[in-house]
């Protein structure tokens, strides 16, 4: 209804106006007084008039905690919203960052290609999201503990007719920010499984790949997770998973270790391994996800009022990984790298997602430090190996996000879980502690492991039959830049 509308009454071929403020004014203290004079000539009302202020009086304090609980429940000024809003942004920026910190590590005959399989998501899976992602995630229409349900497509009656209902009770967001915000989430995972495959797969395969896994394994696990399904705080597992350990990281890591086994590795490697291009590229990457992983984590609080903790636990996390990662190639190699510092940091981070939440500031800094010593040992030990993936993909989201998640069961306070909105979790730690948290964790764990790896080995042989996963030996040679986009980023291509 528009203001105009609202403002006016038809009746009588005529328009009648409402009185003005101060015209309601006046009314109100003529009503007031005509009250409290029959008040003053009535000694049964006035007997009666203290009565009610004397029982009101004594009735308040058992009404406070009505009141509060009510209060939870109704919308605030928009200050929650906002944060959805400014991470919603904060995270797309990540895909961008990306772009530079995967596009820094490769050829420079591949840079545009590689930029391309993170930047063209935003358009793709963007898309997908509105039409039927949000509602394979979210919507409740199938019942189902594994998947959401079609009554949301194309975000149909999300937020309401004006877009500004609450997500729920208990949640002072609009469900369009959190759509929003999800969404963005939606875009950067595949896009990190990219970095696994990069310079030798087929553009169009890439394509078909993104859409399907989003459909069949993002979804699921979304729904499974964050959706009331199997996986979360409301399901079966009880497994708590803060802003995307399992449903982001250790799903694109481990569909990355997937893709690298089934595409196959680069035509020349391992024998001509060469460094990164551009490793300006790599740390303006970093720097980007950091910043942008505040509103990956931090909006992830969903209340601006307490939205602090989870940024400090973010950047506590990743300065003590940067920290860790040099300090170990300094005793280890004689010197520290802005490679190593980049990734060490991205470590760290990808280790607190699932905790940001849950756990205080001497844990997150634990978890950073032994995220990155785990990952720096993942990507020295892949470089024994034959397994190419690229760019440690799996070395740094799969097994970073697997000991993020492990230690969150680990290392999770308690008040930090509450009953509220985390009912099976905070069960488990009430009866078995920590210990218990973990189990749950550990089997989130494995069957994320289990579900993605198969999905992804399915969804790759269905694409390699139908369109084939690789470019010709001839064109991975020329580059992928100009083969699959026409285009070179640079004039003369420095090989």
């Amino acid at each position: 209804m528009s203001l105009q509308s609202a403002s006016l009454r038809r009746g009588q071929g005529s328009l009648h106006f409402p009185p003005s403020a101060m015209q309601s004014i006046d009314r109100w203290r003529l009503q007031q007084t005509g009250f409290i004079h029959s008040l003053r000539q009535n000694s049964s009302l006035q007997r009666t008039g203290v009565f009610l202020l004397a029982a009101g009086a004594g009735l308040l304090p058992l009404m406070a905690g009505s009141a509060k609980a009510a209060l939870t429940k109704m919308p605030t000024d928009g200050a929650d919203t906002l944060l959805m809003l400014m991470g919603s942004a904060l995270v797309l920026l990540m895909t961008p960052g990306l772009a530079f910190f995967y596009g820094g590590f490769t050829r420079a005959k591949n840079v545009l290609n590689t930029m391309m399989m993170s930047f063209f998501l935003m358009g793709l899976i963007g898309v997908l999201w509105v039409v039927i992602g949000y509602s394979l995630s979210f919507d409740l229409g199938f019942k189902s503990p594994f998947i959401g349900g079609l009554g949301s497509m194309f975000l149909n009656g999300v937020g309401g007719e004006l877009g500004d209902a609450p997500l729920a009770d208990g949640f002072a967001i609009s469900a369009t920010s959190f759509a929003l915000f999800q969404g963005m989430f939606a875009i950067i995972t595949p896009a990190l499984i990219s970095g696994a495959v990069v310079e030798r797969i087929n553009f169009k395969a890439w394509f078909w790949f993104s859409l399907l896994w989003s459909l069949f394994i993002y979804c699921p696990m979304c729904h499974m997770v964050w959706g009331g399904g199997y996986i979360g705080p409301f399901g079966e597992i009880g497994a708590i998973d803060f802003a995307g350990g399992t449903v982001v990281h250790i799903a694109a890591g481990v569909a990355a270790l997937v893709s690298a086994a089934i595409v196959g590795p680069r035509s020349s490697y391992p024998e001509s391994k060469r460094p990164p291009h551009n490793v300006p590229f790599i740390l303006l990457g970093a720097g980007l996800l950091w910043f942008g992983w505040f509103g990956f984590n931090g909006a992830s609080y969903f209340a601006a009022k307490g939205a602090g903790f989870s940024f400090l636990t973010t950047t506590a996390s990743a300065s003590a990984a940067l920290l860790t990662w040099c300090l170990i190639e300094w005793f280890t190699d004689g010197k520290p790298t802005a490679v190593g510092a980049a990734t060490g940091a991205v470590a760290g981070l990808v280790g607190i997602t699932p905790a940001a939440g849950f756990v205080y500031m001497g844990p997150a800094l634990l978890i950073g430090a032994l995220s990155a010593a785990a990952c720096l040992i993942a990507v020295r030990v892949k470089m024994a190996t034959k397994l190419d993936d690229s760019l440690d993909a799996f070395m740094v989201h799969g097994i970073g996000g697997t000991v993020g998640a492990l230690l969150t069961g680990l290392l999770a306070t308690p008040a930090l879980v509450p009953a509220d909105y985390f009912p099976k979790s905070a069960e488990i730690l009430a009866k078995g502690g920590n210990i218990a948290l973990f189990g749950a964790q550990f089997k989130a764990v494995l069957i994320t492991f289990g579900f993605v790896g198969l999905g992804t080995a399915i969804i790759l042989w269905i694409v390699g039959a139908v369109v084939g996963l690789r470019v010709s030996p001839q064109e991975e040679e020329r580059g992928l830049d100009f083969v699959a986009h026409g285009e070179e980023a640079y004039d003369p291509m420095t090989f």
